[in-house]
């Protein structure tokens, strides 16, 4: 298939919203070969990658590989060292060479998150962040796992944290993890309510009591009204798609979670 082709069945084949997938869920074949890996993607209808480490590839070469695919760029996991100090500006450069505005935090270390107070220091940190990327063209924000919706000090770390951040620090919803932490499906869509218009990218991952490897489509998540709700309340730009257990090759859970989200859609 041409570009041209692949390009006018995406059109065809297109969401409401563009669907990516994080490329952590296919790490081993990135790191094998990462573009045949991003070509096999690009072939399954996805429209863009979520980067969770770059293989070794300069920007320019991230840049001339996902071109030449039709990739576009849904953001970036990265460790909030790269957007400190004289780190940041090497990470803005790097981002915006390969198309990218969105710089997501998915986890701090634990100095950062052992009480509300240094939840609250770390949201200042974040605030600071935002500040210096609103002129730059690019966002920050922060991807959840379980054990922020675990009590802490009588309040939850994920409430104690997008509590204190500015609109403008994307609130990268992981429905899979946050629901492996204890949130109920009515719990999702309350979250998205409640910080409504910050869901700018929202990780899709299926949860099911039964199945642990369950795919989207598969388990016990109510994707239609969840993925309503992510489009008007949340003011979601991306769906992302993350798959971390494996009934069959992590390629091929990947193909079959983009053909059950676009069939819903």
């Amino acid at each position: 298939m041409t570009n041209a082709e692949r390009d006018k069945q995406r059109k065809r084949e297109m969401a409401k919203l563009p669907i990516a997938l994080q490329l952590y869920s296919v790490r081993d074949d990135c790191a094998r070969d990462l573009p045949g890996t991003l070509k096999a993607v690009a072939d399954m209808g996805y429209d863009g990658v979520e980067f969770a480490g770059y293989y070794g590839r300069s920007a320019d070469e991230l840049r001339k590989m996902l071109d030449g695919l039709g990739l576009k760029v849904a953001g970036t996991h990265i460790g909030i060292e790269t957007l400190l100090g004289d780190e940041l500006d090497k990470t803005i450069e790097f981002n915006r060479t390969i198309g990218n505005k969105f710089l997501i935090v998915p986890g701090f270390p634990r100095e950062r998150t052992k009480s509300k107070a240094t939840w609250l220091e770390t949201a200042k940190v974040m605030n600071d962040i935002a500040e210096k990327l609103r002129h730059r063209g690019m966002r920050t924000g922060y991807h959840n796992h379980s054990m922020e919706f675990q009590p802490l000090e009588g309040a939850l770390p994920w409430d104690i944290f997008f509590g204190a951040t500015v609109h403008d620090v994307v609130m990268q919803l992981d429905t899979g993890n946050a629901m492996h932490g204890g949130v109920t499906m009515d719990g999702l869509l309350d979250i998205l309510k409640k910080y409504k218009g910050r869901a700018t990218t929202v990780h899709l991952k299926e949860y099911s009591k039964s199945n642990d490897k369950a795919i989207i489509g598969e388990g016990d998540t109510r994707w239609k009204e969840l993925l309503s709700t992510c489009e008007t309340v949340g003011a979601a730009q991306w769906y992302i798609i993350e798959q971390e257990s494996y009934a069959f090759s992590p390629l091929e859970c990947a193909k079959r979670c983009v053909q059950n989200l676009r069939g819903m859609l």
